[in-house]
This record gives structure tokens, C-alpha cells and sequence, in this order.
């Protein structure tokens, strides 16, 4: 049975761009849109279609992939009347987007009144993964329906399904929250070890295999130690996230001590160092200012 679908996917950023790539590589028919234009161009040569608008774009899909900045922006697509228009009953929506939990479920809520089913299937692997097709795939919503849509997801990387709607966004925030703690660790283990007189690229080699080792410490480790903060993961991306699990622990009346002192360090980062738009891993930059080193 042909399993291809006809997909749009919408946002073609630093993951999408990659994602577009293996969604045509695994033979599905893919439009893309992305609010700036030439992001998407690349994708078009290489036999993507395009539209002028999301509207257009998403017209006569029977997926449609949301890769967005956060929830505003994608319930912004989803309040378009002429987006509401063009969608019909029986499509799919997968937002895979960084989200609240919040925000997922009102999506779904309004996509079910317009006859369209919805999952939040949130992605960790950085561009990397979305290059490899590894992304470790988050998804919440119905089962069926995760299981119908198995071949559009194995194309990007390894879908799990977590629970009803808002649970791949809870478990994407559970995973930011894991990733900013370690990159926090790994870059005072790297600071330690150099400052020191120990090589890191030999610490990184000694610790693989053990305990304290993890994708962040070799990856991230590296990018460190050779200061390489070119971004895979936006550091203001990370913050958001931090912020958004943060206001989910608080409406759980729950208090995330180690997570609240890691997001101050990376507001630091990005509000008072202009780390914004440089990779998680400069949260190294910003201990290395506090012990005024440069």
C-alpha cells in the first residue's frame, strides 16, 4: 500500500529546511511555505512546490506540518479565516513546533470543530538530527492516528506516542528542561578541566561510554572547547522553553529550583550578552564571563 501523503509543510527555518528534505527523499509530495520567501527557495529547485500564501499552500493537502518559533505563532495561522477555509475535513495537522501544553490543546479543540484532526509532535536532535532523519519525535493525540501518520513521521526521525493532546509538549519541555541543566554541567565541566591544565577533547573521549556521558557533553562539549557557536539550537529558543516549563510546573504547583537558575543564566545570555541568536551551548560564554575570563 502506498503510503506517501501529499504534506505542506510550513516554516522552513533551521529544522524545517532539513525535515522538507527527507519528507521528499521518502517520496511524499511536499508544497513548503515560509514567511520569508527565499528560505524556501532552496526546497523549490530541488522539486518542492510553493505558494504565495498559507492558505494556497495548505490547499488540497492531507498533512499539514506546522515548524514555527512557539504557539502563538502557529494559533495565529490557525485564527486565518483563510486558512480555516482552506482546510477540510479529514487532514491532519501535525505541529511540531516547541510549544505550551496549553497551547496544543486549544488547537486541537478548534481543529476538531473544523473536521481536522491535530497531534503535537515536538523534536529534539537539533539540526543534526534533522539532517540525519534521527529526531527523537514527541507526539500527543490520538493513537490512530499517530500509527496512520507513522510513515510521515519515520521519514524525519523515531516517533513515540506519549499520551493525549499536549503531551508531546509537555514531553518536549520535560527534554528542553534536561538539555539546558546538562549544557549548564558540561560547560562547568569543560571550564574546570581546561582551566586546569586537562585537555577536553581527551576528557570528552575518557567520559564516552560512562555515566556523565550524553549526546549534549560530545556535541555541545565540542562546540565549546573549539567555540563553535554557530546555532543548531537558538539559545532565545531555549529560553522560551525554559520560561514555557517553568509556567507549566507553576499551574502543577510545582517548584523546579536547578531549572529556574539555569533559565536566569540563559536570559542573562541572551537579554544583557547578545546571545540570542547563537547556540545553547554559549551558555559556556556566559560562565566564562563570571569567572571574567573572555
Amino acid at each position: 500500500m502506498n503510503q506517501t501523503r501529499k504534506i505542506t509543510l510550513i516554516g522552513t527555518g533551521l529544522m524545517g529546511l532539513p525535515m522538507s528534505r527527507n519528507l521528499m527523499a521518502a517520496g511524499h509530495d511536499l508544497t513548503v511555505w515560509n514567511r520569508r520567501a527565499h528560505r524556501a527557495a532552496p526546497l523549490v529547485k530541488e522539486g518542492a512546490k510553493t505558494a504565495d500564501t498559507v492558505a494556497r499552500s495548505i490547499a488540497g493537502a492531507q498533512v499539514v506540518i506546522s515548524m514555527l518559533s512557539d504557539g502563538f505563532a502557529t494559533g495565529e495561522l490557525l485564527s486565518d479565516p483563510d486558512v480555516q477555509r482552506a482546510l477540510t475535513t479529514g487532514m491532519v495537522w501535525i505541529d511540531m513546533s516547541s510549544a505550551k501544553p496549553v497551547h496544543a490543546r486549544a488547537h486541537s479543540t478548534l481543529l476538531a470543530g473544523l473536521g481536522v484532526t491535530h497531534l503535537d509532535a515536538p523534536v529534539s536532535g537539533g539540526t543534526k538530527g534533522a539532517e540525519a532523519g534521527n529526531l527523537a519525535i514527541m507526539v500527543g493525540g490520538e493513537a490512530a492516528i499517530v500509527e496512520d501518520m507513522r510513515f510521515v513521521f519515520e521519514a524525519m526521525g523515531r516517533p513515540v506516542h506519549v499520551g493525549p493532546s499536549g503531551s508531546g509538549m509537555l514531553c518536549k519541555l520535560a527534554n528542553q528542561t534536561i538539555v539546558a541543566v546538562t549544557i549548564s554541567a558540561v560547560a562547568e565541566a569543560t571550564l574546570l578541566a581546561e582551566k586546569g591544565g586537562a585537555d577536553p577533547v581527551a576528557l570528552r573521549a575518557a567520559l564516552k561510554g560512562g555515566f556523565a556521558d550524553s549526546v549534549v557533553l560530545q556535541q555541545h562539549g565540542e562546540r565549546m572547547s573549539e567555540g563553535n557557536f554557530t546555532p543548531g539550537g537558538l539559545s532565545k529558543f531555549q529560553l522560551k522553553d525554559l520560561d514555557n516549563t517553568l509556567a507549566e510546573a507553576a499551574s502543577l504547583g510545582l517548584a523546579l529550583p536547578t531549572t529556574q537558575e539555569v533559565r536566569n543564566r540563559f536570559a542573562h545570555f541572551c537579554e544583557e550578552m547578545g546571545g540570542a541568536d547563537l547556540d545553547h551551548s554559549g551558555l559556556y560564554l556566559e560562565l566564562k564571563k563570571r569567572n571574567d575570563l573572555t
